[in-house]
């Protein structure tokens, strides 16, 4: 899916970065990358998209999840395969703001991360530098690889390119929420109003069984349907989201 708002740089300094990426500059845009305080952000109007989004692993909800979130115990965790003794290697093929990527690195497990938004890339990217460069965390962002593309087109060229096993995939997809509940939070209105629903979740679920060597892990709201395709082998559940699970095809008759 091609993103749906353009995404201009504001700062000449970032000159770089914007030839890289294919990015212009503006001063105007409704949305714009800049520098704010050592970090990347993407910034909109404050009333309609609150406050500059940024990612960092090194502060606030990661730093409290990385001490506080439960270890193997977790809901993805467990999905991904985590336990006593093992660690599959992760390809997070809907990386967002690296969230989940963190968490499975956090636990052990080597990840690779593959964002098609360009912006939300380019905040990936600044985010997993500075977690690199912090003391409490760069062991952690080691096992963290983050490449630019679209998983349902170039997940298994983008994986090959990479080196990487692809164990597990986790899935993520955006999903179409009512307006109300799109309202309570200005961050993630900003992420969809630039990324847009995943109308082609279907096509990225097949994309995912066909590179992955072990299983697929799908992360949807808790009441949401299932997504359309095969059905998942088993589901494990939690209060307000779930993970559908997916065995590779070779596997299903193993």
């Amino acid at each position: 899916m091609s993103e749906r708002l353009p995404v201009a740089v504001s700062d000449p300094a970032l000159a770089t970065l914007a030839e890289r990426l294919g990015l212009p500059f503006a001063q105007d845009a409704e949305l714009l990358l800049a520098r704010r305080e050592a970090r990347l952000v993407l910034e909109g109007e404050p009333v309609r998209f609150g406050q500059p989004l940024a990612v960092d692993f090194t502060a606030g909800r990661a730093a409290h999840r990385r001490r506080f979130g439960g270890g193997r115990g977790q809901l993805i965790a467990r999905a991904c395969g985590l336990t006593q003794g093992v660690t599959p290697t992760v390809v997070d093929a809907t990386a967002g703001l690296g969230r989940d990527a963190f968490v499975l690195a956090s636990l052990g497990a080597r990840v690779l991360m593959m964002e098609r938004v360009t912006a939300i890339f380019a905040l990936l990217e600044d985010g997993l530098a500075r977690a690199l460069a912090d003391a409490d965390t760069a062991e952690i962002a080691m096992r963290m690889q983050l490449v630019h593309g679209d998983a349902v087109r170039d997940l298994e060229a983008r994986v090959a390119e990479s080196g990487f096993s692809p164990q597990v995939i986790h899935l993520d997809p955006m999903f179409p929420h009512r307006e109300k509940s799109a309202l309570v939070k200005k961050e993630m209105r900003l992420f969809r109003t630039l990324a847009g629903d995943d109308a082609d979740a279907p096509r990225l679920l097949e994309a995912a069984l066909d590179v992955a060597t072990h299983r697929v892990v799908v992360k949807r709201p808790r009441k949401a349907p299932a997504i359309e395709g095969p059905a998942p082998r088993h589901v494990i559940e939690g209060k307000t989201s779930r993970y559908d699970l997916y065995v590779h095809r070779s596997l299903k008759t193993g």
